[in-house]
């Protein structure tokens, strides 16, 4: 028999998801035909027809409202509700992940029919008369958006089959990973990855796509648990209400900043674009509101009684008809063509890069010609901030911390954003030695700071632990990934050893840089790359905090010195080598100060060559320091076991030799 909770009936669910995403589909067409003439205008191309002109435009915000039903329901069965003590899910779980593998599957189905269609728009030949399934191939591969849909859907897929054995909680933060990777591609498309500072506009919406996916899918998954009447309805509104409030901050800056970046404050007002930029800030304005009284009367009345959910449900009922509507307006936005830009000549780095140079690379110029990483300075600043606020709660309890822990991780957060955003990260893209400096710097010296840092350990003796009985939380969360297979696995120093050091000669002599180095999104997935790779090595050989296969530290040396020799070769190769990588990108820009392309490139493995000396320095300090605690720990252990038994190991020593004696005697 169907449950009821609150007057509204449990089978109401599926009707009220899809006309989400109808209404989302249906927002984004009307108003996309309202603009087509002007999309026209612009482009100069001949109408595609109503199929593309509706069809797009509706099959793609349906298909993100499917995307983001997907992410919150994998994130509500990993994080908003307990799995059984045994680790398997339980029913409140099982049903999240199941409408999580339902929404992937038509988000994968909604990604395979964006290439055609968006072969059929960017072309301007009507879908149904004349382009047939091999002319869509032959034409998607030359699409970058066509491509990017390509992607999305292949990644979609992969979710959708992986999800459908999954009974284990362990199994469910993988796929809500994998549901997270789904949207990257979006970053592709739209006006975000062309223009000028189409740098700052591809960072922000990607900070922008995954904050509104947690926070409307989170929104959509709790809706569903509370319409089927489930358990933990407080725990989960409670949980869910901690990320919102961040989502609608992250949000909102990211927001502002892409706004500003495609149009002037002056744009807002007499252009079609500035129209649905003004709408869609109302809209979230409005979800921000709806939020606050959300926090304040539904998850208060269920914190009060478990069994009040008719507040939540109508507020949340409320938000999803917003979140409907402001997805179909970001959908339109994204097809309509913003203001002309202020700058009618942009020159080829502005164009290709998305900023432009003062000049050659000079001392004052790497000091202080900035400008800010949105995903990695942020990063870099949230991880100082998250990691003050932890050892502020150790304090508050009276407990110590080591101060130079402290010192180290604050030193590799200040490197990490002086790397991506000082005159380092600008000329990155354009010059190799300085790309090569900057991987230098993260792969080899952020990362040693930051393992030293302990940040796994100051995490463990700051949150706090769920008790006995009690949902698990994220303390808990922490140790089961700690003691994983996945962390046992890539905390294998050989593997460890093969990721970090394999960067080095498949990215450079493989072809992929080559390739890749044209483009944002590859600069972006290699430094965060740089990043973890480095992590993960030294966390092998010089981490403080625990790991799932601890080294003694002779092996950890070992380690150490044995992947020297692999980077000292790498950078001599680099520095001998006659062919210039990534000629063609470079020549393109056509820098009149950067022509010595081979010898930027020699300067680069020259960098690579001697970059491991400062790190090798603070290594071995690490682990003589290391060493030398283990040897005093263990001297104490034998010491208090010597006390307690009256020193009888050393007494049965000392008559093992006295009895050696007497017979060398005889």
């Amino acid at each position: 028999m169907t449950a009821v909770v609150s007057g509204v009936r449990s089978s109401a669910v599926w009707p009220v998801l899809f006309a989400v995403g109808v209404l989302a589909g249906l927002t984004a067409a009307g108003i996309g035909g309202m603009t087509l003439a002007d999309a026209l205008l612009a482009t100069g191309l001949p109408n595609p027809g109503p199929v593309t002109t509706y069809g797009l435009p509706f099959v793609r915000a349906a298909g993100e409202i499917a995307a983001v039903v997907a992410v919150g329901s994998f994130m509500f069965a990993a994080f908003l509700v307990p799995p059984q003590q045994n680790g398997v899910l339980d029913a409140d779980g099982y049903r999240a992940l199941r409408v999580g593998t339902v929404a992937s599957a038509v988000w994968t189905v909604a990604a395979a029919l964006l290439v055609p269609l968006t072969v059929s728009d960017v072309t301007g030949q009507p879908l149904s008369t004349r382009l047939s399934p091999l002319d869509i191939w032959s034409v998607a591969s030359l699409i970058e958006t066509a491509g990017a849909w390509r992607w999305t859907a292949f990644l979609a897929a992969i979710v959708t089959v992986a999800s459908i054995p999954v009974l284990r909680w362990s199994s469910t933060p993988l796929l809500f990973a994998g549901s997270l990777v789904t949207l990257l591609p979006l970053a592709l498309t739209g006006h975000s990855s062309s223009g000028g500072s189409h740098d700052l506009a591809t960072n922000s919406l990607l900070i922008h796509l995954v904050a509104a996916a947690l926070w409307a899918g989170g929104l959509l998954a709790l809706l569903v648990h509370a319409l089927r009447g489930g358990g933990h309805a407080d725990l989960a509104a409670r949980r869910f209400s901690a990320v919102a409030l961040w989502c609608f901050v992250a949000m909102a800056l990211s927001g502002v900043i892409n706004a500003l970046v495609r149009m002037r404050p002056s744009d807002l007002f007499d252009s079609a674009y500035g129209a649905l930029v003004i709408a869609k800030a109302v809209a979230l304005c409005t979800l921000g509101a709806i939020g606050w009284w959300q926090r304040r009367h539904g998850v208060a009345a269920l914190q009060a009684d478990p069994q009040a959910r008719r507040p939540l449900i109508r507020l949340a009922l409320t938000e999803a008809v917003v979140f409907g509507l402001t997805f179909g307006v970001a959908v339109a936005l994204g097809r309509t063509p913003p203001p002309p830009p202020p700058i009618s000549n942009p020159s080829i780095p502005v164009v290709e890069i998305g900023y432009d140079f003062a000049g050659p690379p000079t001392v004052a110029r790497v000091l202080f010609d900035w400008r800010f990483d949105l995903l990695l300075g942020t990063l870099a600043i949230v991880m100082a901030v998250v990691y003050l606020a932890g050892l502020r709660r150790l304090r508050r309890r009276g407990d110590t911390w080591p101060p130079g822990r402290t010192a180290a991780w604050l030193l590799g957060c200040l490197v990490l954003l002086f790397t991506t955003s000082s005159g380092i990260g600008r000329y990155m893209p354009v010059m190799f030695s300085m790309h090569m400096a900057a991987h230098m710097l993260l792969s080899m010296l952020v990362p040693i700071l930051l393992v030293l840092g302990a940040p796994v350990t100051l995490a463990l003796r700051a949150l706090p632990t769920a008790g006995k009985d009690q949902p698990p939380g994220p303390r808990e969360w922490l140790l089961a990934a700690l003691h994983s297979r996945l962390s046992r696995f890539f905390t294998n120093p050989i593997v460890a050893t093969v990721i970090f050091v394999a960067g080095f000669y498949g990215l450079y002599f493989g072809g992929i840089f080559d390739a890749a180095v044209n483009t944002h999104a590859a600069h972006v997935a290699m430094n965060v790359h740089f990043l973890l790779s480095g992590y993960l090595f030294y966390w092998v050989v010089i981490g403080v905090d625990p790991t799932p296969r601890p080294l003694p530290p002779l092996a950890k040396l070992g380690t150490v010195l044995a992947s020297l020799p692999l980077h000292a070769f790498f950078g001599v190769v680099l520095m001998s080598t006659k062919s210039v990588l990534g000629e063609g990108f470079y020549k393109s820009l056509q820098l009149d100060w950067h022509t010595d392309l081979i010898g930027d490139q020699r300067l680069g493995g020259g960098i690579a060559w001697s970059a491991g000396e400062l790190p090798l320095l603070i290594v071995v300090m690490a682990l003589l320091v290391q060493w030398t605690r283990s040897d005093r720990r263990t001297a104490k252990r034998l010491d208090r076991a010597a006390d307690r038994d009256d020193d009888a190991e050393l007494a049965a020593y000392n008559a093992m030799l006295a009895e050696l004696a007497k017979r060398d005697a005889r």
